[in-house]
């Protein structure tokens, strides 16, 4: 099995709905995000899958959140923008645009800092 990761980066502001503590006050990050796509080959050319579709589908999707306020778009209007649902929800937006047979995304992580991050893989 081939993983192939492809790190990429936003910048947007949130705030933490009914959250006692700083984090209930509008503030920035410098999200970084890491997706993880696995193929079990590799086709003619010896590549499972070109980086540079995994990059431009990543970028389009963090082109939709950069230098917003995340707690405005439409994804997080029922629930807070934190690390764990932009995880599940750039999942959810890439998955729908690169798996096909043989390629599957498996994980992402969000990092809001260089201390904390999270990663996303669903349930099997």
């Amino acid at each position: 099995m081939y993983e192939l990761s492809v790190d990429g980066h936003f910048s947007a502001a949130h705030f933490l709905r009914e959250y006692d503590g700083d984090c209930g006050r509008m503030h920035g990050h410098s999200w970084k995000v890491r997706v993880t796509v696995s193929a079990p080959r590799t086709g003619g050319l010896g590549m499972a899958l070109d980086f540079k579709a995994i990059s431009a589908r990543l970028d389009s999707a963090l082109n939709e959140f950069d230098h917003g306020v995340l707690n405005e778009h439409v994804y997080f209007s029922g629930e807070n923008p934190t690390a764990e649902n932009i995880a599940r929800r750039l999942f959810e937006m890439l998955s729908s645009d690169l798996n096909r047979e043989g390629i599957t995304v498996t994980a992402v992580t969000v990092a809001e800092s260089e201390r904390y991050r999270v990663t996303y893989r669903p349930d099997k």
